[in-house]
């Protein structure tokens, strides 16, 4: 037997250290080739790193929300054979991704059948489990958000996956389990003590990070209009009912992006990046629009790019793809990267006014408010029209107070003349 050394690989891009977000394995685990260990933090996006090899873990380099450098170990694994420990040690090769894929089971090779998902634990099968107070049960993050979310202490749960993984349905098999039992003895008036402590790590701190370094640096401030969307509305109803079933449903996103397409013509500036370090604003004619998404990890913003080249369609194909692989954490890093101005929205729950934060180094970012029917008065008559706010926030360093009211103003012009968005 001998031991197999794996180092923390070259991400790239000159990354001398990344956080080491999630183990996936445990000491004395069996592992087999191409299984995930682990998950580091880039500045930009989640990395699964493989095991080249099979074996057994006998040791683990580091810590969840641990930097480590380039180079260090991250994980000694025993092999049949000599290993590689009296050599040069091997790097695992990085599989990227924009943040842990939920119920990401490794896939290795097997040598009899198994099922393609695992079968959901029968309510009330579950036997108590017995783990070491700072034992750290397996699960992915976003198995993990669901017990906080739920109050389930995961520690007692019994995972059906690989190597004891706890899944989605054993955190349902624990509730229903316990539902009876609670809903005999639960006293919704108890006083309560009990606290909870969530180690900000991985995406969360990077996010955390991101957010204080724009406040920071940019001097922020925001301008709110309210938009008369009712025409804008049943042209998308229209274009739904006529070519929604050839083309796709069309949600108001696509409108607003080729509303700012439009206006960033007459506002070059808007369009822009602000290097603060070497003092230089680079405008672009390519408008890439990040569209502000919420995954199981936190908010990622996902890049449509050359908006200005895509119809209504096109855009809206590529916000839903776009979407659909960052919330299952497939997006890429470059998916992730290059924006040249940010589109976010929370839908229904998108209020009345929001004050969105820059995604650096961009210099604007347009924040959709939700839709209310409210009663307006049109040429001296009092009628219901969809009303929706726009509440925006730039850079005052680059972007002049006039010139962002102005932007805003052609933007919602575009919108209540929605025919105006397809006039060259």
């Amino acid at each position: 037997m001998g031991t197999h050394v794996i180092k923390m690989p070259d991400i790239g891009e000159g990354i001398a250290e990344v956080e080491l977000s999630q183990w996936h394995v445990k000491v004395g685990d069996l592992v087999v080739e191409d299984q995930v260990l682990a998950d580091v933090m880039t500045d930009k996006a989640m990395v699964d790193i493989p095991s080249p090899v099979h074996g057994k873990v006998i040791s683990l380099g580091g810590e969840p929300g641990e930097v480590m450098a380039v180079g260090s170990i991250l994980i000694s694994i025993e092999v049949e054979g000599a290993g590689n420990a009296k050599e040069a040690p091997a790097v695992a090769a990085p599989v990227e991704k924009a943040a842990p894929v939920v119920e990401s089971t490794p896939k290795p090779v097997q040598r009899e059948p198994v099922q393609s998902k695992p079968a959901p634990i029968a309510p009330n099968a579950q036997a108590p489990v017995a783990r070491e107070a700072n034992e750290r049960p397996l699960a992915s993050p976003a198995v993990r958000k669901h017990a906080l979310d739920a109050g389930i202490p995961l520690r007692l749960v019994q995972g059906s996956g690989p190597a004891g993984r706890i899944l989605h349905e054993d955190l349902e098999a624990y509730l229903q389990q316990g539902a009876s039992t609670l809903s005999a003895t639960a006293n919704p008036y108890a006083e309560r003590t009990d606290e909870h402590q969530i180690p900000v790590i991985g995406m969360r701190r990077k996010i955390a990070q991101r957010m204080q370094d724009a406040t920071r640096r940019a001097a922020h401030f925001s301008y709110v209009e309210e938009i008369d969307v009712t025409a804008l509305d049943e042209l998308r109803v229209h274009l739904n009912e006529k070519h929604g079933a050839a083309r796709g449903k069309l949600t108001l996103l696509p409108f607003i992006v080729r509303a700012m397409v439009v206006a960033l013509r007459d506002f070059p500036q808007i369009n822009a990046r602000y290097d603060d370090e070497a003092q230089v604003i680079t405008r672009l004619g390519a408008v890439h629009v990040g569209v502000a998404t919420q995954s199981d990890v936190g908010l990622m913003v996902p890049v449509v790019r050359h908006a200005e080249a895509r119809n209504l369609w096109g855009t809206a194909e590529e916000i839903t793809r776009l979407a659909t692989a960052t919330r299952n954490g497939k997006a890429s890093r470059d998916e992730l990267s290059g924006s040249t101005i940010t589109l976010t929205s929370l839908g229904a729950l998108g209020g009345i006014v929001s004050t969105p934060v820059l995604n650096l180094p961009e210099v604007a970012i347009i924040g959709v408010n939700r839709i209310v029917e409210r009663p307006m008065v049109i040429k001296g008559q009092i009628v219901v029209r969809k009303m929706m706010n726009l509440s925006s926030s730039f850079d005052h360093r680059v972007v002049d107070g006039m010139d962002a009211a102005q932007f805003i103003q052609a933007v919602r012009g575009l919108l209540e003349q929605p025919a105006s968005l397809f006039l060259e």
